[in-house]
């Protein structure tokens, strides 16, 4: 008699996992259809407040406009900006990338803006396996420090030897070089005075000055003595005007020329009638009859109330990037370095870009120049 109750009471255990099971895979098949949106973090370290912020400003709108852009067209994978301000302080920098790497949702990360600050994060990016594309770092040896590290502008060796070349055509042959005194500066120094004095140019004074320095007329009045046809500005927006404004003061009335780091509306602003006839380099111009260029800035525009400068261009092209690896199916860190690194000729509204062995671009530059207030092409008279 006690086998049939314990073969009932058997088929009544089986009848309960069995609805149990059920139940848990019907419950588990809702879940799955909730689980297929994945959601993945792209770190923006940026110097959104302190005298860099219009860059961050730039970087940061940019940023959001390319993930909000690829939300709207793209519900299997949601992607989340986390934006963090190093104030260009490369010891914010390092605490950011320590920060970013110990969150596993982060999956790849998009900055500094100077070279100083990015390659004060580099180290730990690396060795945490995450992807640093900064839009801006032009130090040659940012990329130096390991596969996941990666640029979106040309090193300064090609952007100071742009510069030189444009000097040259120009008609200076005397350049003053005042610089910023960190790895940034020091490299666009050198830059343009080694192309500069191979094209047979004269470098009369070399000086250079601390971050956050505001009076440079000590240095000016050096300069004044070497009697120079251009000065050479290796520094932010935010010094390079005060100098332009303090050299005419002191009687130096002398044009200025500089790489696409002085593209910024708040050169002008600061700058008011000492930059006008300045010249500068650049990625980027709004103005540029691209169709992808027009569409870009015209709804920057509408978003923002502002016209794009090359740091937001520069910023949404290294979001996109990512952001079209992500669309292959690579979401984990490593596959989003793999991605970047066989990235070819991606149509972006800075240009084509690929990354060669060294996750470098080749870009091609625009010569800009002040008229009237404003920053124009340059076109040879």
């Amino acid at each position: 008699m006690n086998r049939p109750f314990r073969s009932i009471a058997v088929v009544f255990t089986m009848i309960a996992v069995l609805l149990v099971t059920a139940c848990g895979k019907q419950s588990s098949g809702s879940g799955a259809g909730e689980d297929q949106v994945k959601e993945v973090s792209i770190g923006l370290v940026a110097p959104i407040t302190g005298n860099r912020a219009q860059y961050g400003k730039s970087f940061s709108n940019a940023a959001q406009m390319a993930i909000d852009d690829y939300n709207a067209k793209n519900p299997n994978v949601k992607v989340k900006l986390v934006k963090a301000d190093s104030k260009d302080d490369p010891k914010e920098g390092a605490n950011i990338a320590q920060k970013f790497a110990d969150d596993d949702a982060i999956r790849a990360v998009v900055g500094d803006f100077s070279s100083t600050t990015s390659m004060a994060g580099s180290p730990i990016y690396q060795r945490s396996g995450l992807v640093q594309l900064s839009p801006t770092a032009s130090h040659p040896d940012f990329t130096k420090t390991g596969d996941f590290i990666f640029r979106n502008v040309d090193t300064q060796e090609i952007e100071g030897g742009f510069v030189a070349d444009y000097a040259k055509e120009l008609g200076y042959s005397k350049a003053a070089v005042i610089y910023i005194q960190n790895d940034w500066g020091l490299s666009a120094k050198d830059s343009f005075e080694k192309k500069f004095k191979e094209n047979g140019g004269d470098i009369v004074s070399s000086l250079n000055f601390n971050p956050d320095t505001k009076d440079f007329n000590n240095i000016l009045i050096k300069i004044r003595e070497q009697n120079p046809d251009v000065i050479y500005l290796g520094s932010p927006y935010t010094e390079s005007a005060l100098i332009a404004k303090q050299s005419r003061t002191l009687g130096l009335n002398v044009p200025v020329i500089g790489t696409g780091i002085l593209y910024s509306k708040e050169f002008i602003e600061l700058g008011g009638t000492a930059v006008e006839g300045a010249h500068t380099s650049s990625y980027f111009f709004p103005e540029d009859p691209r169709p992808a260029v027009k569409t870009f800035a015209d709804a920057y525009k509408q978003k923002f109330n502002d016209e794009p400068d090359m740091f937001a261009a520069l910023a949404y092209d290294s979001v996109n990037m990512i952001l079209a690896v992500i669309e292959q199916g690579a979401t984990d860190r490593k596959g989003i370095r793999d991605g970047l690194a066989g990235l070819k000729d991606f149509a972006g509204v800075t240009g084509k870009t690929a990354f060669d062995e060294n996750r470098n671009v080749n870009k091609e530059l625009t010569k800009l120049e002040v008229k009237d207030g404003t920053f124009i092409l340059y076109k040879k008279e």
